[in-house]
């Protein structure tokens, strides 16, 4: 692994790109075939049913969030091991006002799997979005193309005809709801965070922000290479049981102010031309139409730098891990030598 030396934060020496090892099955290995060949046709025919029709019809949140349950329930993914800062154990019922997010609130979420985005929604039916590191705007996605995002290469621009906006218009959208934002922009193995996009910067100063942290046991159901579909079904299927370790910290908000008038009158023109679109138009804008707004560098000041590092240092205290400098471009070259290591 030395020639992937430069894939290790230079500081703390974590490599938060490299795919966690399973333990080996030795004895136990027909036991996970058959549990595998067992849970595959249950997961295969109630994931498919619902992601290809029964998300479609008005179900009703309730209904919706009991099939997403049964997706994960499949698996064995039953344990979910709960805390909430300022909360005691045993306490949750009676202590949970403000302290677990509501609609008109904002997660920023760690991201090391699918299964970060279908737990999500099972619990909070939300908004998903994706981020990315040179743009405060998002791109809002459903709930198969987050969990699809986790299996994926990372990006560090918007596809090219991509509909973009902002939290606040989203928010403004979706009133009802919860938005969910991968800050991290691309999935790791959960052994550090990485530097986030600035997206979480557009939400507006009075709404909360959910730092939210899930780990794994055993953490091999973890996707910080892409593609590797095969395996990911085979972790997620062949063990009796795993277990959900979810962590929300408390409320921060964002207080900060931009200093920079030119990103001052690009925020100006977003809300006019979001105002003026037509009814039979999205509150959306494609990266061909506000391209000057999405190419260029986002630029952060000190003052919005502590917003971001107070979430960043949230996440990591709640994950138990250290933050890194590696960024998603980094996370692309180390997929480009590791992929050329396989062949």
């Amino acid at each position: 692994m030395e020639k992937y030396s430069q894939f290790r934060d230079r500081g703390s020496g974590i490599a938060p790109f490299f795919p966690v090892t399973s333990t080996a099955a030795g004895i136990y290995l027909p036991v996970h075939i058959f549990l595998f060949l067992f849970k595959l046709p249950f997961f295969v025919t109630v994931a498919t049913t619902y992601f290809l029709f029964l998300q479609w019809f008005p179900l009703g949140s309730l209904l919706k969030k009991a099939i997403l349950w049964m997706i994960l329930g499949i698996p064995g993914i039953w344990w979910i091991d709960l805390q909430i800062d300022g909360v005691k154990k045993g306490s949750l019922a009676k202590k949970h006002e403000g302290r677990v997010p509501q609609p008109s609130n904002v997660i920023a979420s760690s991201f090391t799997s699918p299964i970060d985005s279908l737990y999500l929604a099972a619990i909070f039916d939300p908004i998903f979005t994706v981020s990315y590191p040179h743009t405060r705007q998002v791109q809002e996605i459903s709930l198969l193309s987050a969990i699809l995002r986790a299996l994926s290469k990372p990006q560090e621009h918007p596809p090219k005809g991509a509909r973009m906006t902002d939290l606040k218009t989203l928010l403004v959208e979706h009133p009802q709801r919860v938005i969910v934002v991968f800050p991290e922009c691309t999935t790791t193995n959960g052994k550090g965070i990485l530097p986030f996009s600035p997206s979480l910067l557009t939400t507006p100063p009075g709404t909360k922000i959910f730092p939210v942290n899930l780990r794994y046991t055993p953490p091999d159901v973890t996707t910080p290479v892409p593609g590797l579909y095969l395996s990911f079904l085979w972790n997620l299927l062949s063990r009796p049981t795993h277990c959900i370790r979810v962590r929300i910290a408390e409320v921060v908000y964002n207080t900060s102010k931009p200093t920079d008038s030119v990103a001052e009158k690009k925020d100006r023109y977003l809300t006019n031309f979001l105002e003026n679109l037509g009814e039979d138009s999205a509150m959306t804008s494609s990266t061909d139409t506000l391209a000057s707004l999405s190419d260029q560098p986002a630029e952060v000041n000190a003052e919005e730098k502590r917003i971001l590092d107070k979430v960043g240092e949230a996440l990591a205290r709640l994950g138990r891990v250290k933050r890194v400098g590696l960024t998603v471009k980094d996370k692309a070259a180390f997929i480009d030598a590791w992929s050329k290591r396989r062949r």
